[in-house]
C-alpha cells in the first residue's frame, strides 16, 4: 500500500488538486448520481409519458431503454476521449451535453423528439461518468483514494432507489401542471449549477508524455462498439418484445465482433500500437477476478431491485414512492458499509468479499421466504433488506478498491472505462436474466401470484451470490 499511496502524488498533474479534493469529489459524484438517477427515474414517469404522448409499446421500451442502450455502448469510447483530451474537458462537455439533452427531452412534442434525445442523454452519461475515477485516480491518495471510491460506490448502489424516489414524487406533484416533463427539467438547474462549481473546482488539464499524442484507435472502437450493440440492445428489449427470434441471434452474434476485437486489440498491441484498453491493465493483478466480481454483485443488485419493485407495485399495490422508500435502508447501509469498511479489523477485511457474497445470498433468500406467502414480510422484511446491501456492499466496495489501487495513473481512463462498462452490463445483464425469470415464474395477478416469482427469483438470485463468494474466495498472486 506504501507504494500505491507514493505514486499518485509523485505523477499528480496539479499540485494544489492534493488541497482540495473534497469539493472535487462532491461536484464529479453530484454529476455522477444526476446521470445514474435518469437510469431509473423515467420508469416511473412511463405511464404518464404514454398516456399524454400516446406512445405505442415499441416507443416506450425506447424513451426508457434507449439511455441505457447509447450508454452502455459508448463508454469505453467516453472514457478513451477523456484520456485524449483531457478529464476535465470531457467531464465538463459531457454535462453540458447532458444537461442540455434534458432540456429538450422535457420540452419535446412527440415520441420520436423525446426517444432521440433520450439517445443524446445516454450518449452525454457516456462521457461524463467514466471521468468520475479517473479524477478520483489522478486527485486522490492514499486514504482520501479510498474514501473516495467508497463514496463512488454508495452513489452506484443509491441510483436506483433515489431514481424511484424522485419519480414518484415529481410525477405526483405535476408540478405547473406539466406531468412527466419535471423528471428531465429537474436536471437543467442541477445541471448548470455543476457546471459553474465543475469549472472552479477540476484542475486544468495538463497532458504528459505519450497520454498526448496517443491515437485513438478507432477499428478496435467500431468492433467493441458492434459486440457491446448486439448484446445489450436484446437483453435490453428483449423481455418486452417476448424475446423474438432477432434477440437470440443478436445476442449470438456478439460472440464474433468480441473475438475480432480481442484478436485485432492483442495484434496492435504487439505491433507497438496503442489499443483501445491497454493490455497491462487486463494484466493488472486481480483485474479479472475484480471484473467477474463486479459483474456478478451489479446484475444480483440489479435483478433484486428490478424483481422486488414489481413484486410490491404489482403484487402489494405499494405506489412508486412508498415502494422506493421501502428499498432506502438497502442503500443507506450499503453506502455506510462502503464508506467505513477500510476503518474495519484486518482480518474482517480480508473475508469481506466472498463474505458479502454470503451474506448477500441469505438475505436475497430471506426476503423471497418473508414474501412468499405474498404478504408485506413484516419488520423482518427490513432486517433482511439491511443485509442485502450491507452483502453487497462488502462484495463490491473492497473490489472495486483494490482493483484499482494498483492500476497505474496513465492507465486510469482504460480501467474506470473498463469497470463502468461491466457495472452497466452486469445491471443490464442482471434486469434482463433475473426479471424475466421473475415475470415468467409469476402463477397469476395479485399478491400471490406475484409473490411465486418472487421467491423462485430470490433463490436465483442467492445461487448467483454463492457463485461471486466462491469468485471471492480465489486469490490471483501479483
Amino acid at each position: 500500500m506504501t507504494t500505491t499511496s507514493r505514486e499518485p502524488r509523485t505523477l499528480s498533474k496539479d499540485p494544489g488538486t492534493d488541497k482540495r479534493p473534497g469539493p472535487l469529489l462532491a461536484v464529479v459524484l453530484a454529476a455522477q448520481f444526476m446521470a445514474l438517477l435518469d437510469t431509473f427515474i423515467v420508469s416511473v414517469a412511463a405511464p404518464t409519458i404514454r398516456g399524454e404522448l400516446d406512445t405505442s409499446g415499441a416507443g416506450l421500451q425506447l424513451v426508457v431503454a434507449g439511455y441505457t442502450i447509447t450508454y452502455a455502448v459508448l463508454l469505453i469510447t467516453g472514457a478513451r476521449l477523456g484520456d485524449r483530451i483531457g478529464h476535465r474537458r470531457a467531464w465538463l462537455a459531457g454535462l453540458a451535453l447532458f444537461t442540455t439533452a434534458s432540456l429538450a427531452c422535457g420540452l419535446a412534442a412527440d415520441t420520436g423528439q423525446l426517444i432521440a434525445f433520450r439517445l443524446v442523454q445516454g450518449a452525454a452519461a457516456a462521457l461524463l461518468i467514466p471521468q468520475v475515477l479517473s479524477l478520483i485516480q489522478r486527485n486522490h491518495v492514499g486514504e482520501a483514494r479510498v474514501r473516495a471510491l467508497g463514496a463512488y460506490s454508495a452513489v452506484i448502489a443509491t441510483g436506483a432507489v433515489a431514481g424511484q424516489v424522485a419519480g414518484g414524487i415529481l410525477v405526483s406533484a405535476d408540478l405547473l401542471g406539466l406531468t412527466w416533463r419535471p423528471v428531465f427539467l429537474v436536471n437543467v438547474p442541477i445541471g448548470l449549477a455543476l457546471l459553474v462549481l465543475g469549472m472552479r473546482v477540476l484542475p486544468r488539464d495538463q497532458r504528459e508524455g505519450s497520454a498526448a499524442v496517443r491515437p485513438l484507435d478507432l477499428p478496435g472502437l467500431v468492433l467493441l462498439s458492434a459486440a457491446v450493440s448486439l448484446f445489450t440492445v436484446p437483453l435490453v428489449l428483449g423481455q418486452e418484445e417476448g424475446w423474438p427470434a432477432w434477440t437470440w441471434i443478436s445476442l449470438m452474434a456478439s460472440v464474433l465482433p468480441f473475438g475480432a476485437f480481442a484478436a485485432y486489440e492483442s495484434r496492435l498491441a504487439r505491433r507497438g500500437g496503442a489499443p483501445l484498453i491497454a493490455p497491462r491493465v487486463l494484466r493488472n493483478p486481480g483485474m479479472g477476478l475484480a471484473v467477474l466480481r463486479i459483474l456478478v454483485v451489479m446484475a444480483v443488485n440489479a435483478g433484486f431491485v428490478f424483481a422486488a419493485t414489481l413484486h410490491v407495485q404489482g403484487g402489494l399495490g405499494y405506489g412508486a414512492l412508498r415502494s422506493g422508500l421501502m428499498f432506502a435502508p438497502t442503500a443507506l447501509v450499503f453506502g455506510v458499509v462502503g464508506l467505513t469498511w477500510r476503518r474495519w479489523p484486518a482480518r474482517l477485511q480480508t473475508a469481506l468479499v466472498p463474505g458479502g457474497f454470503v451474506l448477500t445470498a441469505l438475505s436475497s433468500a430471506a426476503v423471497g421466504a418473508l414474501l412468499r406467502d405474498g404478504g408485506d414480510g413484516g419488520p423482518l422484511l427490513y432486517v433482511a433488506l439491511l443485509g442485502v446491501g450491507a452483502g453487497m456492499a462488502g462484495a463490491y466496495s473492497p473490489t472495486l478498491t483494490r482493483a484499482l489501487a494498483t492500476v497505474r495513473q496513465e492507465d486510469a481512463a482504460d480501467a474506470s472505462g473498463l469497470l463502468v462498462t461491466v457495472t452497466q452490463v452486469g445491471q443490464v445483464l442482471g434486469v434482463a436474466v433475473f426479471g424475466t425469470l421473475f415475470l415468467n415464474r409469476q402463477t397469476g395477478p395479485g399478491a400471490e401470484g406475484s409473490a411465486d416469482g418472487m421467491w423462485i427469483c430470490a433463490t436465483a438470485l442467492a445461487v448467483a451470490s454463492i457463485l461471486g463468494a466462491v469468485a471471492g474466495l480465489v486469490h490471483k498472486r501479483p
